[in-house]
């Protein structure tokens, strides 16, 4: 799976880690439903951290279509909540 985190880059993760991020994605959208700013950024911290430390960074001239797409560390929660459908960032 290839994750892309906007302003950033991509990386490519095993699709076994989906349900590590789409835990970090139910409680993100938790956050995001209860409208608890700082909950959300720690969750969108440690969600976009999980990208970085599970995934291999593809090269800066590498673009290969995106699997999923995150926003950056320092979206902010509407912006999120913009992007999102009912399914979270991560689709189940």
């Amino acid at each position: 799976m290839i994750v892309r985190i906007m302003g950033e880059g991509q990386w490519k993760l095993a699709d076994s880690r989906f349900a590590e991020l789409n835990k970090l994605d139910d409680e993100l959208l938790a956050e995001m439903e209860r409208g608890d700013e700082k909950g959300f950024h720690r969750t969108l911290g440690a969600l976009l951290d999980a990208v970085r430390r599970l995934g291999d960074p593809l090269p800066d001239d590498a673009l290969e279509p995106s699997e999923l797409i995150l926003p950056s560390p320092d979206a902010s929660l509407e912006e999120v909540r913009e992007m999102l459908s009912d399914d979270g960032l991560i689709p189940g």
